[in-house]
């Protein structure tokens, strides 16, 4: 048995993005290595028949942390921000294993073997959401020589959730660190800090986005051993557009030396004209290529 997961989680209306990222994780020879896992949080019985011969195993998505009712009504989708902490509790036949949300697809093969090995020794293996052309996150407005305002998603979800202004400052203007695409051992301490900091996070603030809150508190408060891979091991496209290779039929990095995109990931949209990409696979967005060239490509794995 694989003693390695790739583990995501989907309901029914990113169906069509969870099997895609299926079919681009079978689409490469090492895949054999892996065993896939899919958390269910409101796929319908049709659906989850479909992919069954596809994966390992299907187990449904909990609350492993009471949230209040009143804040996830109706949201079984949710639940990915509570059971992505707890996966060696549904699957503990594995060793290591590699959340990747379903708005993500693989492109190639580096990126989920660095993920892998990045996570040896207990270490968090994750990619910090900063770099050459991407999207600033955090601002600062100068009022006066020692006082300013700060506008971070970090501190403005930390002090919403209740966390102390310490505590807050420190994550202010660290480097975002995006929780769709990560790596950990089973065996790693940095389940029980994420865990613990989760519980905090849920309890007064916002369910979506509280589990990202957490693990920046895990890493950039608690000190967490943590591994950081390369920007194209989770390349979030809404940040920064990537370019084409049309000589090798790939995605790269738009800045030289023009890395392969290892994880495409379609976070918060690619929109177009107020629909979401991730929605509607017929929508195309303008490309440039390393020829200097424009083309109109979608962004959804094609297989």
């Amino acid at each position: 048995m694989n003693i390695k997961a790739i583990v995501t989680l989907a309901d029914s209306n990113y169906f069509e993005l969870l099997e895609e990222l299926i079919l681009s994780i079978k689409s490469h020879p090492k895949s054999k290595e892996v065993s896939i896992c899919v958390l269910d949080a409101g796929l319908t019985e049709e659906q989850k028949n479909k992919i069954s011969k596809s994966i390992y195993s299907l187990k449904k998505a909990e609350w492993d942390i009471e949230v209040p009712k009143y804040k996830v009504f109706k949201k079984e989708w949710l639940k990915s921000q509570v059971s992505r902490a707890f996966l060696p509790n549904y699957f503990p036949e594995f060793e290591k294993y590699l959340w990747i949300d379903c708005d993500a697809w693989i492109n190639s093969w580096d990126a989920v073997e660095l993920y892998f090995k990045g996570c040896n020794k207990g270490k968090l293996a994750i990619t910090q959401t900063m770099g050459p052309g991407y999207r600033i996150m955090s601002k600062v407005k100068w009022l006066f020589p020692h006082v300013a305002i700060i506008k971070s998603q970090n501190y403005k979800h930390a002090k919403l959730s209740g966390i102390k202004e310490l505590d807050a400052r420190k994550i202010a203007f660290a480097p975002h660190l995006n929780i769709g695409v990560f790596a950990l051992e089973k065996k790693s301490s940095c389940w029980d800090v994420w865990q613990k900091n989760l519980k905090k996070t849920l309890s007064k603030g916002k369910v979506f986005g509280s589990e990202g809150l957490a693990i920046n508190l895990s890493v950039y408060v608690d000190d967490i051993d943590t591994e950081f891979l390369p920007l194209n091991c989770n390349w979030i496209a809404s940040n920064l557009l990537p370019k084409f290779d049309d000589g090798k039929k790939t995605f790269v990095e738009p800045n030289m030396p023009n890395n392969e995109i290892g994880v495409m990931h379609l976070a918060g949209g690619i929109w177009i004209s107020g629909n979401d990409m991730r929605l509607n696979k017929n929508l195309k967005i303008n490309i440039e290529t390393l020829d200097g060239l424009n083309t109109l490509k979608s962004l959804r794995y094609q297989a």
